[in-house]
């Protein structure tokens, strides 16, 4: 859930790092504070007197954990994709540390193309232009053929994880390639569209990324059918396999607490697939 700490000192302790991070980066607060997923992430629009307008995302974990995949996926995405696709440029980046907890702040280009959606699970028709679609499907095509060390999906999750959700045999992954790794529409924004938040790219099933999409907006059929529409690959044996293994993601996500409201979706999509 896109929601600050339930304890009052973390958000507390996140804020005091936002605010010496800014200082350190060189930037001014000049927009509400943003909280990313059960509070992990603060981010806010900041200024900075060479780039002008910025976004300030500043990322917390215990400092024994405060390694990984995801703790530098967009500072490696920026490496790779910057320049090259709708995606905001990284600019600086500065890592701290505090009273257990370490602390990665990253200033990135402002985008003022508002977002799709304020919630990954999509509930009403945003109804982008043709353009739109042209637009974000090429940009995860030029994303398929860049090449990566990091993996977004593993095999092994896939034959531990998909007969417990769903009571049957994981797909044996056949093609894999490159993807954003948590595509869905409070990660795009709506005109463009740009590609938000990079932290989690890296391999997967070949059709991962439109399976995502696609999972995250079956409460609106209208939108979910133009991603079937835009995506091909989803027909496909790969883009089934995909989906599977998206489900089973997004089932045990809501074994957890989140969006539990997609379940019956969920499980009706699988029904279809098997």
């Amino acid at each position: 859930m896109y929601s600050p700490p339930p304890d009052l000192a973390d958000q507390q302790r996140m804020r005091r790092a936002f605010t010496r991070s800014a200082a350190t980066l060189g930037a001014t607060v000049a927009g509400p504070e943003v909280w990313g997923w059960h509070g992990r992430t603060l981010s806010s629009h900041v200024e900075h007197p060479d780039r002008g307008a910025c976004w300030l995302r500043l990322l917390s974990a215990p400092q024994d954990k405060a390694a990984g995949k995801i703790w530098e996926g967009n500072r490696q995405a920026a490496a790779l994709f910057d320049g090259h696709i709708h995606k905001p440029l990284l600019y600086d980046t500065k890592k701290s540390g505090d009273d257990g907890y370490a602390y990665h702040a990253e200033l990135h280009q402002y985008i003022a193309d508002p977002i799709a959606s304020s919630s990954p699970v999509l509930r009403a028709d945003l109804d982008p232009p043709t353009e739109w679609w042209e637009s974000l499907r090429t940009d995860l095509e030029h994303v398929n053929t860049v090449s990566t060390h990091r993996v977004a999906v593993r095999q092994e999750w896939v034959d531990r994880t998909v007969p417990r959700f769903l009571d049957m045999p994981g797909p044996r992954i056949t093609g894999w390639t490159t993807a954003h790794g948590d595509l869905h529409t409070a990660n795009l924004t709506s005109t463009t569209p740009y590609l938000l938040d990079w932290e989690g790219f890296g391999l997967a099933p070949v059709g991962y990324d439109a399976a995502m999409l696609l999972a995250y907006s079956l409460l609106v059929p209208t939108f979910a059918n133009r991603v079937r529409d835009t995506f091909p690959v989803l027909k496909t044996q790969p883009g089934r396999d995909a989906q599977i293994i998206v489900i089973t993601e997004l089932l045990q996500s809501a074994s957890r607490g989140d969006h539990p409201e997609l379940v019956p979706n969920l499980r009706d999509l699988a029904a279809e697939l098997a």
